[in-house]
């Protein structure tokens, strides 16, 4: 799960981050409204959690422009102005939750998942597909009840894929989504090729009912078997 902490208070998007790092998600920043817009402009977040205050512009143009261009990220509007107005206003923009400040990080991260839960898995924190769950929470995957082990990025390629179940998934967006923007840097797309190796043998080692197929020069597509 990749989230987006746009917050201009550099302790409060430190402790934010290193936080939500410690959860297991990856984590992206902006400081201000500018480095948000372009950030939204080109990658795609599960959750962007929005200060309104920004030293450049307001929280809630940014959460205008998030749902006219017809994006499903969630979003938290996370701020200090904790009017009933602001509030009522972030919401009937489309807000998924808005949290005040100041707040305890267990909160941050409770928030966190229940919107992920509303909006990835349908209020759950377990995905079914045939004979596989998966468990959001806890970063497990069982087959036939089963527990099969995974290392931090098998997990979150089997996620994205299982997420997105049945499409042609681009593997240049695979790769964004998975490890960050930061991709941009790497010269080839090996890293990917040996996680989805790896994934396809322990799923078939364990007779799942979903496999990975390769669309060949596009990228993946998880369907039943």
């Amino acid at each position: 799960m990749k989230i987006l902490i746009v917050e201009d208070e550099v302790q409060m998007l430190e402790n934010m981050s290193k936080n939500l790092l410690a959860e297991g998600y990856l984590v992206e920043t902006a400081s201000n409204f500018i480095q948000a817009q372009e950030r939204i402009g080109v990658y795609e977040y599960d959750c962007i959690l929005l200060d309104i205050n920004l030293p450049d512009g307001n929280g809630l143009e940014l959460l205008k422009i998030i749902k006219e261009k017809g994006l499903q990220d969630g979003v938290i509007i996370v701020s200090a102005r904790d009017s009933l107005d602001d509030k009522l206003q972030g919401l009937d923009l489309g807000a998924d939750d808005y949290l005040p400040k100041p707040f305890h990080m267990a909160e941050l991260r409770a928030r966190v998942k229940a919107v992920l839960r509303r909006k990835k898995f349908e209020g759950h924190d377990e995905m079914k597909i045939g004979n596989i769950s998966i468990n959001t929470s806890d970063r497990t995957l069982f087959i036939e009840n089963k527990e099969v082990e995974l290392n931090r990025k098998e997990y979150d390629v089997l996620l994205y894929l299982a997420s997105n179940k049945d499409r042609l998934v681009n593997k240049n967006a695979l790769a964004e989504h998975v490890w960050g923007d930061n991709i941009d840097q790497a010269d080839s797309f090996d890293f990917i090729y040996s996680q989805i190796k790896n994934l396809r043998k322990k799923l078939d080692f364990h007779s799942a009912d979903i496999e990975i197929k390769a669309v060949y020069g596009i990228g993946y597509k998880m369907q039943n078997k």
